[in-house]
């Protein structure tokens, strides 16, 4: 049989949630015969990790969209790098006799105008959920609407930030993980970080922007520190290049609520699920809705109970009361009443976080995600062949 590739557009080269379900998804075609060739911006630890599964890496900075570009300088920048990418891709496509376009998150431009220009079939794969602004929302929609052929969305509520694109083409497919890594691991981070055994640590995980609730999950660590002080916090996760003024921002807001000796922050960490194993509580704060986190994901596969902002795909993930809490996005005091049972009972704590455990081993494990994700996948070429 003639062997079939796939050319897979992402925007990063990290391994937070996206990069990792990237990696899903590189498994998922070869399960179904799709040989993959991954175009990543620059380079990072995602690619070691694709070329480990024996998957062909190309680093060509091919345009990212994302808000720093809507300057005048940005758009210059931008347009020169699409411009560019797409010439070189458009030799790719046809030196490789490319059968399908994937590209991981709608930052990925470049994935629709080889569609529109190469006539392949082409799958939007969006993690990302935008309200604001609202012409640029639109203006992404209607991007997608004209150069997609299958648009996957990890969950409902991607799905129904959605208007203008035709529902049949719309198609939910939940993010899944790998449990394995999350059942043995008991390290000791109290210990790292230098605290009592007796210590209740509550954690998040997460890349530091302004939307994922890091200033949030300070302001709610203040309130709970007046009442507990067995607390102690921990945070992880780096910036986007350029966006280094966030530590400090964050820094001069710990030191304004005088936590400086109840905070750490660990910063990128790889050992995410020593990290998580090393907890007592899980926080997902995010102040704007959060497609699906894996973080998410993850705590609960290491059974800890999770404590998230009602709003985003974490409401599909976390059952409320059963494995964890759901809290206000934009009301620090009424969601630090939420922590409390859970600080006062270690037998809560173990009770939610195995609920929580099971929930994913059945519902979101790795498994479900690549039949589901080949499923979908092969539907489109057969439409396509047909």
């Amino acid at each position: 049989m003639k062997e079939r590739k796939v050319l897979v557009i992402f925007c990063d080269a990290d391994l937070y949630g996206a990069s990792k379900n990237l990696i899903r998804s590189l498994d998922g075609f070869r399960r179904i015969g799709l040989t993959p060739i991954t175009v990543l911006p620059f380079t990072g630890p995602l690619i070691p990790r694709i070329e480990e599964l024996g998957f062909e890496v190309i680093v060509m900075d091919h345009g990212i969209l994302r808000r720093q570009n809507l300057s005048p300088k940005g758009i210059f920048k931008f347009a020169s790098q699409i411009t560019s990418s797409f010439w070189k891709l458009s030799k790719l496509i046809k030196h490789e006799k490319i059968h399908l376009i994937y590209s991981n998150s709608n930052a990925n431009f470049i994935g629709g105008l080889l569609r529109i220009r190469h006539g392949i079939p082409h799958i939007w794969h969006i993690h990302e959920i935008i309200k604001h602004p609202r012409w640029f929302k639109s203006f992404l929609e209607n991007y997608i609407k004209i150069s997609e052929d299958r648009v996957f969305c990890v969950s409902k509520a991607v799905i129904n930030n959605f208007s203008a694109i035709d529902e049949s083409h719309l198609k939910l497919l939940y993010n899944g993980i790998d449990t394995q890594p999350y059942l043995q691991p008991a390290y000791d981070l109290k210990a790292e970080l230098g605290i009592p055994k007796d210590k209740i640590l509550i954690g998040m995980i997460a890349r530091v922007n302004h939307w994922k609730g890091q200033s949030y999950f300070l302001e709610i660590a203040a309130l709970l520190k007046k009442r507990y002080p067995n607390l102690h916090f921990v945070m992880a996760g780096d910036v986007y290049p350029g966006y280094e003024y966030l530590y400090d921002e964050l820094q001069s807001q710990i030191q304004r609520l005088d936590l400086e000796m109840t905070v750490t922050n660990l910063g990128f960490r790889l050992d995410v699920p020593e990290i998580l194993s090393g907890l007592d509580i899980f926080v997902l704060p995010s102040i704007l809705p959060d497609p699906l986190p894996t973080t998410v994901l993850e705590a609960m596969a290491a059974a800890r109970p999770v404590i998230a902002t009602n709003h985003g795909g974490a409401t599909e993930m976390v059952l409320d009361q059963k494995t964890g809490f759901l809290i206000p996005w934009d009301d620090a005091s009424t969601a630090a009443l939420a922590f409390e049972k859970l600080i006062e009972s270690s037998e809560l704590r173990s009770k939610m976080g195995n609920s929580g455990r099971d929930r994913v081993s059945r519902q979101f494990n790795r498994e479900n995600y690549l039949e589901n994700f080949g499923k979908l996948v092969s539907e489109l070429l057969e439409e396509k062949i047909n």
